[in-house]
């Protein structure tokens, strides 16, 4: 007789969170530095091109850096945070908590602070959540219905910042004591971004330089 199949894992399907507003910017910005340049390079006399594409090197990996690359990736087992300048993979066991304040931030066991550039916080719209929640305790106090009834209708209520997060605390909560959630929090730099942005920085530096 065969014995009875374990029951399979929950599969747990991976989370991105981005900014689309610093996405969208990030476009323009590279739009209107990628036009001017090229005209530069085309209708500048001198060592105006040489500055103008000085200038392009080190200013085209900042924007990115800036808009583009900065991703929270939530899996099952771990975070991954991809910031302008270095890239934080947390084990979900290495996780102590993920707060907004005035920013997103993760703090992991040993006490390292870690910011959440893919999650921006926007006060307006916290004040905007805040007075829904008010408008709509009300409403319900009325026809008494209590206001956390439904998690997921309370999780509409909040700002889209503070729902990221709290997603994120519940995910962290979920995963930590999962065995393939343990581990040591690993960060490594973006030197994809880095050495560019200085060498164009450098170059722009030189040709000042010698005129």
């Amino acid at each position: 007789m065969t014995s009875p199949t374990p029951p399979a894992e929950p599969a747990y399907a991976d989370r991105t969170y981005r900014s689309p507003a610093g996405i969208a910017g990030g476009a323009l910005l590279l739009a209107i530095g990628i036009w001017l340049g090229v005209d530069a390079v085309v209708q500048g006399h001198g060592n105006a091109p040489w500055l103008a594409l000085a200038v392009l090197l080190c200013a085209v990996p900042l924007i990115v850096a800036f808009s583009f690359r900065p991703a929270v990736f939530a899996g099952a087992d771990r975070l991954l945070v991809r910031n302008p300048f270095r890239t934080i993979t947390l084990p979900w066991a290495s996780v102590a908590d993920v707060r907004a304040g005035y920013s997103s931030e993760v703090f992991d066991q040993a006490g390292g602070k870690y910011q959440l550039w893919a999650i921006p916080v926007s006060l307006r719209q916290r004040k905007r959540a805040a007075r829904r929640q008010v408008r709509d305790a009300t409403v319900d106090g009325q026809i008494g219905v209590p206001v956390t009834a439904d998690v997921s209708v309370a999780k509409t209520r909040m700002a889209p910042a503070d729902q990221s997060i709290r997603d994120l605390r519940d995910l962290a909560e979920q995963g930590a004591l999962r065995e393939s959630a343990q581990g040591e929090v690993v960060v490594r730099w973006a030197y994809e971004v880095i050495a560019p942005a200085v060498a164009g920085a450098v170059l722009f530096v030189v040709l000042l330089a010698i005129g």
